[in-house]
């Protein structure tokens, strides 16, 4: 592997590495806040809702406060790998990633410390707004960040001035469709990341008949958060390949493996064996229409092939290949998809049977045995789908303006090499703490503490949910 290589691949394990933290943050910072509101309202509940924001909330410490240095790595990156990209970028980029620090993580990283830490020394609607800050805080941090990722895919708002991009219309940058629209679908991503950790969390503890009084609750507020999460993906994710069958449409080729021109009204390729060299399908099963209704919302409709668009980039840009690795981009996106529609169907028939069972949601052991698996795959889906995003326009950095070659900073490849392999042994310490930590806290559950939690720090007693003498605070 060469230098250009060597620093994408690296760039990308930052980024997974990173978004395996950030997911679960943005998900259940959200999640929780509401936890803490039904316990602030509900009275004759107050205990039982008090016991579990502050269980779910020891898990969610826990994720923020291993995870919260591994972006840190990323902004080196951008000098240290991809100095040719910064000094093109600079004057857009730092913007959004300056307010993501001043206006988000400082919020958030004050608020928590005041929630978690001052709940038996607050008014409970001091806490309470203390997590709805953290909540808050997390939706400003992620919306910014997605704000600069966005306008790599869809530049607007600069000009180009010796060289570098100068911002020039900073209400264009907010307000590009791109970035809301990678937002609803990182958010909607990100509830059911969280969700999906609650509903395995709270089944493993039913099916062995603990505290079922908590994780039954607990059990039905995850599976409304799932059905809004998956809703919320499915909708903005299908608008965000229509979206990018009109502004990058060699992406959109590549999500299909459309090498010519399709027909209309065009097929969808369910799977195909796909030859990058001779740029074709060997073979693939295709199913009519379907191509058309994801493309158009319509049973009529063609989109362009890779073969075509590369000849219209070749004209515009210059020759070179335009063709993104059609593989990774095609098999990620429908392993993306398979696993949102398995979410998808599993959150609306927990709200089914707990419709028609009442009480037998909670002892409808398959279904719950089936919870207990699906923790890992909403964040196997969000990471397929970024290596959509993200691989599906290559090989521009800045689409249109900047290629990969060009923003890679002159390093050598056993520089990069020691780099990446020095990422990947801290990375996974870090993920494999993390691991470790939340899955023990989540099986000790309330009433047992936490093996994984040293002398000097025990775990926090649940049954003091921060809510007792909640009327002579208030």
């Amino acid at each position: 592997m060469d230098v250009v290589d060597l620093s994408r691949f690296q760039f990308a394990s930052t980024s997974i590495f990173h978004f395996f933290f950030v997911s679960l943050t943005v998900g259940l910072a959200f999640l929780i806040a509401v936890m803490e509101t039904i316990a602030h309202r509900r009275s004759e509940r107050r205990e039982v809702y008090g016991k579990m924001t502050n269980f779910f909330g020891h898990l969610f410490l826990i994720n923020f406060a291993v995870g919260v240095v591994t972006g840190i790595v990323q902004e080196f990156q951008f000098g240290m790998n991809w100095s040719e990209y910064s000094d093109f970028v600079g004057n857009i980029f730092g913007v959004p990633l300056a307010l993501e620090v001043l206006m988000a993580f400082f919020l958030e990283s004050t608020f928590i410390g005041l929630w978690w830490f001052g709940k038996d020394r607050l008014k409970p609607w001091m806490r309470l707004a203390s997590i709805w800050l953290v909540a808050i805080g997390t939706q400003i941090s992620a919306f910014w960040i997605v704000l600069a990722n966005a306008w790599m895919h869809h530049p607007v708002g600069y000009e180009v001035v010796d060289g570098q991009a100068r911002l020039t219309d900073f209400g264009a940058v907010v307000f590009n469709y791109k970035a809301w629209l990678y937002f609803a679908h990182v958010q909607g991503s990100a509830w059911v990341v969280a969700a999906f950790f609650v509903l395995g969390i709270s089944a493993f503890h039913l099916l062995r008949r603990q505290d079922t009084d908590v994780y039954s609750r607990s059990l039905r507020i995850g599976l409304v958060f799932a059905a809004v999460g998956t809703v919320f993906s499915v909708v903005s994710g299908h608008t965000e390949a229509q979206v990018a069958r009109e502004d990058q449409p060699m992406k959109f080729a590549a999500m299909e493996a459309q090498w010519e021109t399709s027909e209309s009204p065009a097929p969808w390729s369910l799977v195909a064996l796909i030859d990058q060299d001779a740029r074709e399908n060997r073979w693939s099963i295709e199913i009519p229409y379907v191509g058309s209704i994801l493309a158009y919302n319509s049973l009529e409709g063609r989109y362009d092939g890779i073969n075509q668009i590369e000849e219209q980039y070749d004209a515009a840009y210059g020759e070179d290949d335009y063709s993104p690795p059609v593989a990774w981009v095609y098999w990620s996106f429908r392993i993306m998809v398979a696993i949102g529609s398995l979410l998808l169907a599993t959150a609306f028939l927990g709200l089914f049977l707990w419709w028609r069972r009442k009480g037998g949601l909670d002892t409808t052991r398959w279904f719950l045995r089936a919870l207990v698996w699906f923790i890992p795959l909403p964040w196997i889906a969000n990471f397929t789908g970024w290596m959509v995003t993200e691989m599906g326009r290559q090989p521009f950095m800045v689409y249109g303006e900047l290629t990969v070659t060009e923003g890679v900073s002159a390093n050598t490849a056993g520089e990069v090499l020691a780099g990446l392999v020095g990422l990947w042994a801290v990375y996974l310490a870090l993920i494999g703490l993390d691991v470790y930590l939340l899955s023990v806290t989540a099986r000790a559950g309330i009433h047992r503490k936490p093996e994984a939690q040293l002398v000097a720090a025990p775990a926090p007693d649940y049954e003091d949910a921060g809510f007792q003498g909640y009327e002579r605070r208030n």
